[in-house]
């Protein structure tokens, strides 16, 4: 069993894209959403995945995970019964000194969403900060993945 501990940030422009070495798409679905266990279900690439997610500790960055890699036609199937509104974006991976950070760009209901992510060993560990790297949000629910499917960007404004 895992923990996670990561830091998320909005994304100020796509010079992020020049500098990343892969890139997958991913759709994404949740069997369940209540932010004391998250459980989702997702194709990334051509690989398919169940995570379980505990609730956040006090500051968003470090919580409880669990992940294993499944059939894709099993996460096909499974998404036919997720909470309504599917998950889709590109994720790039992107290095800055030490660290790769997550950039996903969404799509859909999440059009015009460009958030990155940084997992760490430690929550007070430094890290180099892109030009490209915006706002910090970790811990801001209405960024987690969970919450987009179901307030997505394009009703925030």
């Amino acid at each position: 069993m895992g923990k996670e501990i990561e830091r998320k940030f909005l994304v100020k422009s796509d010079a992020f894209k020049a500098a990343s070495k892969k890139s997958k798409r991913i759709t994404q679905g949740y069997l369940s959403s209540a932010p004391e266990r998250t459980v989702r279900v997702r194709i990334k690439g051509d690989k398919g995945f169940i995570t379980i997610k505990g609730i956040g500790n006090e500051s968003g960055a470090s919580r409880f995970e669990w992940e294993k890699e499944i059939p894709v036609d099993e996460v096909k199937e499974l998404l036919k019964i997720c909470e309504p509104g599917i998950i889709d974006k590109t994720r790039f991976l992107v290095e800055v000194g030490n660290h790769t950070f997550e950039v996903d760009e969404f799509y859909g209901d999440n059009e015009g969403l460009t958030v990155a992510e940084v997992e760490l060993q430690e929550e007070n560990e430094e890290f180099e900060k892109p030009d490209w790297l915006g706002e910090e949000v970790t811990g801001d629910v209405k960024y987690f993945n969970s919450m987009l499917m179901k307030n997505p960007f394009k009703n925030w404004k």
